[in-house]
């Protein structure tokens, strides 16, 4: 799997405390410090891991590059074989820091699924290269960042696309409201639109839908609902040959990385008449915000200003792609393309 990866390097490790495998995966270096979150979760196999580590590695040279941001792409995987006790989750995350802090700036983290901003709050006890650690009790959360990113990609989408100056009365189906889905349909409902919430914590999605007044779908139904857009906002690979032949909304657009089972995916979304808005792009809101903070802007108000990029940088890419008639990941592909073409050769 390393062998065949278009990859500069994977670090791996195995925690013998917990059974866990850590893989650190370095896609480019090319504009500059590898940085991408730290995610957590159970995996089938410690393979399923490192494969996971590698496709979000990737998507982070691409999201990096597709706001043209001086960082490289890489991505941090903790493949646990069971769910740990605070104890041994805590131990992991320390462990886990220490060999961050052995690459000597080589990668940089922050929080990604299944990681808190209290998990990077550990894992900075024992390294200097978390993003968004501003003292022990205070770690920036990103969630709100990327959600106010993807609002202001689903307005573009929505003017693009749709024709459709405001959100006002937009049915928007908000699958997962956890960190980034919850304030996301915060935003949406204080626009207007009407809004649509599943998840597959029936408490958590409870509280969300009486919070806002909204209506809700069952997890197993929810992509086959009808809707103006769905924002995908939880975990990857929603989008496969089967799912997509019963979509009923026009518009794709959401938070969670690889949204696509196969890149084979994007044309099957613009067959169907889809517009499927790259989640590299429209998910870089958190990054952006702890890149700007690591550059010295501190200001929370000045920070979400700074997602109005997002929806920029979306307009660019399905304007290009509806010009030229296909689907907009050629365009965010090409524009990656481009920015990396540009970088300077880099030392190693």
């Amino acid at each position: 799997m390393i062998a065949d990866w278009d990859g500069e390097a994977v670090v791996s490790r195995f925690d013998r405390e917990t059974g866990a495998w850590i893989f650190v995966a370095i896609h480019s270096s090319a504009l500059g410090t590898p940085t991408g979150g730290t995610r957590m979760r159970v995996y089938p196999t410690p393979a399923d891991g490192l494969r996971d580590a590698q496709r979000l590695a990737a998507g982070m040279t691409a999201k990096w590059a597709s706001i043209d941001l001086p960082v490289g792409g890489a991505k941090a995987v903790l493949a646990l074989r069971s769910p740990l006790a605070r104890e041994e989750r805590q131990g992991l995350l320390r462990r886990y820091g220490r060999l961050v802090e052995s690459l000597q700036g080589a990668f940089a983290t922050g929080e990604d699924l299944g990681t808190t901003p209290a998990d990077m709050a550990v894992i900075a006890t024992a390294t200097r290269f978390v993003h968004g650690v501003v003292a022990a009790d205070d770690v920036v959360d990103p969630g709100p960042f990327t959600a106010r990113g993807v609002l202001r990609g689903i307005e573009a989408a929505a003017r693009v696309a749709l024709g459709r100056a405001e959100l006002q009365g937009l049915v928007v189906l908000v699958q997962g409201v956890g960190d980034v889905g919850l304030p996301l349909a915060r935003e949406l409902a204080a626009r207007g639109a009407r809004l649509l919430l599943t998840d597959v914590d029936e408490d958590r999605l409870a509280g969300a839908a009486d919070e806002l007044g909204a209506a809700t779908v069952r997890a197993a139904d929810a992509l086959a609902a009808p809707c103006d857009v769905l924002a995908p906002c939880a975990v990857g690979g929603v989008l496969t040959a089967e799912t997509i032949a019963t979509l009923r909304c026009r518009v794709v657009a959401g938070s969670a990385n690889n949204q696509l089972a196969t890149s084979e995916d994007a044309a099957r979304l613009h067959a169907r008449g889809v517009v499927y808005v790259p989640d590299y792009v429209i998910n870089a809101g958190g990054a952006l915000a702890l890149g700007l903070l690591g550059r010295g802007l501190a200001a929370r108000d000045e920070l979400l200003d700074r997602m109005d990029r997002i929806g920029e940088v979306v307009t660019e890419i399905l304007v290009e792609a509806a010009r030229a008639g296909e689907p907009p990941l050629h365009a965010a592909a090409r524009r990656v393309e481009r920015v990396l073409a540009a970088a300077p050769l880099r030392t190693p």
